[in-house]
């Protein structure tokens, strides 16, 4: 199941086409040009197929400018994934700013990096409503940390505080998403091997991203459920619970193979 060559192959490739890619992105950010935008999503798609996810996109991506996009979270995958369907900028914790490449990476993806302990939400709030103003699209992980991918973490109220912001006069548009790691080669990933894919807990980084890379091709199934505003719930709180039952649904149906259960098929990239 796992060959080494293949593994050391995709990481050149993965190397070659990030780096040939860098520069790109680092003239279009200094000279903030439109163009900043759309690099990440050509990149993050190049960078699944060199990996080897075959994603399987249902229901319709939001097209309200701008959308806050609610997604469950359980590897550093989840990234490509996410990037290569959506425009937008992602949330993370403060630490990944630091971390060797993908620090730089996200950087240059334009992520809003946010200390997460509950002092500091108002000024988070602050920084996330200026950003959506500015018309970005944001993706935010409310579990506030990874799952092993087989279930879902409860979200927290607190990130989605910046929901209650209002563009133009109208709460921002909100849209659940569902993010799970479904097949491998064909064959149903089962609970026992979605963590080849889940990364969470004290799991290595380097070791795990060697045993995934040199793993077949996988499938992902990422499902986008109908959008919502904090005013059609009254508050952030039962907000953030709907969008948790839903994307908990979504990942539900996917992992146990019940596509009836999730929006209609659209893409499969």
């Amino acid at each position: 199941m796992e060959s080494p060559i293949r593994a050391l192959y995709r990481l050149l490739l993965y190397a070659a086409w990030t780096f040939a890619l860098l520069p790109a992105q680092v003239v279009a950010l200094a000279l903030r040009i439109s163009l900043r935008k759309h690099i990440p999503q050509f990149y993050h798609r190049v960078c699944c197929r060199i990996i080897g996810l075959k994603i399987e996109a249902r229901g319709e991506i939001s097209t309200a400018k701008p959308t806050l996009f609610i997604v469950n979270h359980s590897s550093y995958l989840d990234i490509s994934v996410l990037g290569s369907l959506i425009k937008g900028a992602f949330v993370a914790k403060r630490e990944v700013a630091g971390w060797a490449l993908f620090g730089i990476l996200a950087r240059l993806q334009r992520t809003v990096f946010v200390d997460r302990r509950p002092r500091f939400a108002a000024v988070q709030r602050d920084e996330l409503m200026r950003r959506l103003e500015a018309g970005d699209n944001l993706i935010l992980f409310p579990e506030g940390t990874s799952s092993d991918g087989n279930r879902i973490l409860p979200f927290k109220s607190a990130l989605l505080g910046v929901a209650e912001y209002r563009a133009d006069g109208r709460p921002v548009t909100v849209q659940p998403v569902s993010i799970a790691y479904t097949r491998l080669d064909g064959m149903p990933l089962g609970r026992h091997l979605r963590p080849y894919y889940a990364w969470y807990g004290e799991m290595d980084l380097a070791s795990h991203i060697w045993q995934m890379i040199g793993l077949g091709k996988a499938t992902v199934v990422v499902a986008f459920h109908p959008p919502v505003s904090v005013a059609e719930f009254g508050s952030r709180k039962a907000l953030t619970q709907h969008c948790h039952d839903i994307v908990a649904r979504g990942v539900a149906a996917a992992i146990s193979g019940r596509p009836q259960d999730l929006p209609a098929a659209t893409a499969t990239r």
